[in-house]
């Protein structure tokens, strides 16, 4: 019988961000990708402040689009 790899790490966050937010992922990335050069918890606190976003999925966010750069 196979085994599914169960998701880990940031993207494991993914289908509840997509779900609570409205939003796909892409969206997330580019925005966080269009706010500028700034830090991971700037970032972090902007995707809380401007969008009401929780902590721990703003920081999964912005933790998955700042490694792929």
């Amino acid at each position: 019988m196979a085994t599914q790899d169960k998701v880990k790490g940031p993207a494991s966050y993914f289908p509840s961000i997509e779900q609570k937010y409205g939003h796909p992922i892409a969206y997330w990335e580019q925005l966080i990708t269009s706010s500028g050069p700034l830090k991971h918890m700037e970032l972090v606190n902007m995707l809380k402040t401007e969008h009401a976003m929780g902590h721990g999925h703003a920081n999964a966010l912005v933790a998955w689009v700042l490694a792929k750069k």
